[in-house]
């Protein structure tokens, strides 16, 4: 690389990807989930009560459903999958099983309130489960395995949030990273970018110009990526000045 003139880049990155995944905040996300599952307590707790006397009225179970929004385990089921909540009914009735998914019950089955169902269809839109993201996130980054993508959870390089026994990834979170597998460089991949067009620099004076400022960058969990546009402009520059 040419030495003794500096290159102004001039390209400014303004992306609302970054911004969004900068403003993810665990914590209130942590709060959020307190405040709802409080609700969802004093909910069934409430239903509960409700429940023992339709027992004692002998309530159809479409009464059950239609007037006191309470489903039984294959109705629920159905109203998860017809909301875009996809799991075998298997799994689901062994969440049921567990209590992962509150229930009361009306005689001797199982009924599960609408509050609940509705929660579970809110927390699908927001988050993904680790193995959803990793499956979402891998269409723009082929390289990653399963393995270095728990490592990042692990790290807190991408975040992620608990939800009872659940480990949780928000849509945000992989929607940002996606765009920014596709839109940018990792500092290896932009070295290697400047290679193939014959522009030979180390590494180590590489991540100096960023550390200068010299390089426009982002920062993201922990790593540093540059635009495809900065990438684009650096390249015409060096290529430039070796003529």
């Amino acid at each position: 690389m040419p030495r003794g003139k500096k290159i102004i880049i001039e390209t400014e990155i303004s992306d609302d990807f970054v911004d969004r995944f900068r403003s993810i905040d665990l914590d209130e996300i942590k709060r959020e989930r307190d405040r709802t599952e409080r609700g969802l307590s004093s909910s069934v707790a409430s239903v509960f009560k409700v429940a023992q006397n339709l027992y004692r009225q002998k309530a159809s179970e479409d009464e059950l459903e239609g007037k006191h929004e309470l489903f039984s385990v294959r109705s629920a089921y159905d109203y998860l999958k017809n909301n875009n909540v996809f799991i075998s009914f298997r799994a689901f009735g062994g969440r049921i099983e567990r209590g992962t998914i509150p229930f009361v019950k009306v005689g001797r089955k199982r009924y599960i309130p609408k509050s609940v169902l509705d929660d579970i269809t809110s927390t699908k839109s927001e988050f993904y489960t680790v193995k959803e993201a990793f499956e979402e996130y891998r269409k723009s980054n082929a390289k990653i395995n399963f393995r270095a993508f728990i490592g990042r959870i692990e790290k807190g390089s991408i975040p992620s949030v608990k939800f009872g026994t659940r480990r949780l990834v928000p849509r945000d979170a992989i929607e940002s990273l996606t765009h920014i597998s596709t839109n940018y460089f990792s500092v290896s991949q932009a070295i290697k970018e400047l290679h193939k067009t014959g522009i030979r620099i180390k590494r180590n004076a590489f991540e100096r110009r960023l550390d200068r400022g010299r390089i426009p960058h982002v920062k993201i969990g922990g790593r540093r990526f540059i635009h495809e546009d900065v990438m684009h402009e650096l390249t015409e520059k060096e290529s430039a000045l070796r003529r």
